[in-house]
Formats: structure tokens, sequence, C-alpha cells
């Protein structure tokens, strides 16, 4: 079994690539990245040296290079985490997010129809359906909840999914698709909410929390994401689609206070900042679906965020780098790109 991996040298990408080396010692693997900022050589890097293993720097929108490497590997099944995935970034400039998540994946799947890929899965988020009132807890998104976007990233991501079913109808591409809630854990760039968090208060500054912090995400362990999206590709029936949720609901300032509790860190720290625009309200996910699918979480939320930590203290130089943006001078010099 070969797999190509895009978007691997990301956060939740390359948390996968490391799940799936670890679990498929007889599957080969090929990395695709374009390693843009969130891109990172050094969240893969140990595995560079695996025989089963091959990273190859380039964009999906690119449909030389992306048809040559489909033409050379023959791959079987085709995982698409590459994205432009930051909201407030979309904001600033939706162009690139449209290029990327869009017109990308439109290469990807010409690429799997001409060379007959088993499957095409595409990771996809919550974000697509929208929000939910903070009052109504009783409510959960499904797979048959209306998409309803709110950023330039979220529209980004349903286009794609969208043209992802048009292309299963209408040219019979085997696809399926992942639909998940907020992701943190290993890797994790710092400009998001958990590690921004975490860093900032490891170092004592403000932690800025939007408006008053009441808006609340399902909050999805990494390594559980991993789990699932494998189950989806061996087991998940093709032309559907999958919530991956863990019931883990927070509120943004919930999860600030349990970080600055766990660092033994006094509550005056957080600052309340403007909210951003459309900011939406709740993230809810039903998933009994991939549940009798035969997935189940092993991370609540009090578990996953003491490894998350202990994660972040543990490599510091990492953050350090990402932070000040060594990392991409460190891959200049390292493999001369």
């Amino acid at each position: 079994m070969k797999i190509l991996i895009t978007g691997g040298a990301g956060f939740i990408g390359g948390n996968f690539i490391h799940y799936m080396l670890n679990k498929y010692n007889d599957y080969s693997f090929v990395c695709l990245d374009a390693l843009t900022y969130a891109g990172n050589m050094e969240t893969i890097e140990t595995l560079l040296n695996k025989v089963n293993f091959k990273f190859v720097k380039g964009n999906i929108c690119d449909k030389d290079l992306v048809f040559n490497l489909f033409e050379k590997e023959q791959f079987d099944i085709v995982v698409n985490f590459a994205a432009e995935s930051h909201v407030d970034r979309s904001i600033e400039n939706p162009r690139i997010f449209l290029e990327s998540n869009i017109l990308g994946v439109q290469v990807l799947m010409d690429a799997c129809l001409k060379y007959k890929v088993k499957r095409y899965h595409q990771v996809s988020t919550d974000e697509v359906y929208g929000d939910l009132p903070l009052e109504r807890i009783d409510l959960f998104f499904t797979e048959d909840s209306p998409i309803k976007t709110s950023s330039p990233y979220s529209a980004s991501k349903a286009s794609a999914d969208l043209l992802v079913l048009a292309y299963s109808k209408t040219f019979n591409l085997p696809m399926t698709i992942s639909r998940c809630s907020n992701n943190y854990g290993p890797y994790h760039f710092p400009e998001k909410l958990i590690p921004l968090m975490i860093n900032k208060a490891l170092n004592n500054e403000q932690l800025p929390v939007y408006g008053n912090g009441s808006n609340v995400r399902d909050w999805l362990y990494v390594e559980d994401h991993c789990s699932a999206i494998d189950l989806i590709i061996h087991k998940g029936n093709i032309g559907e689609i999958y919530n991956i949720g863990g019931h883990n609901e927070k509120s943004n300032l919930d999860v600030v206070k349990i970080i600055l509790k766990l660092l033994n860190k006094d509550e005056s720290l957080i600052s309340y900042v403007k909210d951003r625009p459309g900011h939406d309200l709740r993230y809810a996910i039903d998933p009994t679906k991939i549940l009798r699918l035969g997935w189940e979480p092993k991370h609540n939320f009090e578990t996953g965020i003491q490894e998350t930590i202990k994660w972040n203290l543990e490599h510091d130089d990492w953050i350090r780098r990402v932070q000040s943006g060594e990392y991409l001078k460190w891959m200049e010099r390292q493999y001369k790109w």
C-alpha cells in the first residue's frame, strides 16, 4: 500500500505521518508539502531516514509536479491535509485560501482520476457548518447539517467539500470526507489558541482572549483525529462524510483558565481584546456515525491538555525557532531550498 499525504509537514498532517509510520511498517508513504509558513520540516525530520518514507517539496496547485509525482509513485490512497487554515489570516488575505483550498484540491482529484487512485480522502472542518447558539446545548452538527460558513477560510473548505462530492457523482471519484472539531496537541503552530496561551503563560505575558471568551469549541486531541482518519481510509464507505469530535466542549475562557491553573499562573494574566469579525459562537459535533464505524477517542480534554503542555515544555527549542522564523532559515540551510 502506498499513501500520499499532502500537507504532511503541518500540524495535523505531521502528526498523521508519525502515527501511520509507527503503525504500518509494510506501507510506503510520500509527503508532499509546499513548506509555507506553517509547514515545518523539523516536525517530520526524525522520519526522513525511514526506508518507507519520502518527502517531496511542492505545491498541490502545481499540476505538472503533482501529475509527475502520481505517474512515478502510483499511489493507492491520497489523504489531503494541505490547506491554509488560520481564520484570522483568511480575513486579511482571502485569495491564497481560495487557491490552496479549492484549486489545489481540483488538481489532486484530477490526478487521482487519471492514475486510478483507490481512495481520495479530503480532510475538512466542522467550521463549514457555521455555528450553533450558545444556549442550545442540545444541538450538534451531524453529517446532514447544512453548510453555513462564516469566514473566507471556512467558505474555502466548504467549497472544496462540494467539489469533492461533485467529482464523486460526475466522475465516480472514490472519495471520503472527514470534518473534525478543533485539534490540539504536539507540533501545533504557536499562533493557534492553545499553544499561544501556553507559551504566553510560561513567559508571564498577557493572554489575549477575544470578546468575553464565551465562544465554545469541541476540542479533539490530534492523535485521536489521526486514528479516526486511519479508520476511515481503511473501512469508511466510499462517498460518505464522517464527523470527528470528542464531546469536549469548552469555552475559550475556560480553556485559558485551565492552562493557567495547570501552569500555576494567575488569572490576572488574562486580557480581553476586541472580538474578530464573524466569530462563530459554538461548535459541537455529533460523532455517532464514526463511533459506529469503530472509532473511539482515547483522550478527554483534561488528559489531552496535560499531554500538550508537557510536550510544549519539552520542546521549547522547536517553539522558539517557529516563533522567531528561524525554522525557515534552518530549512534553507539544511535542504538547500
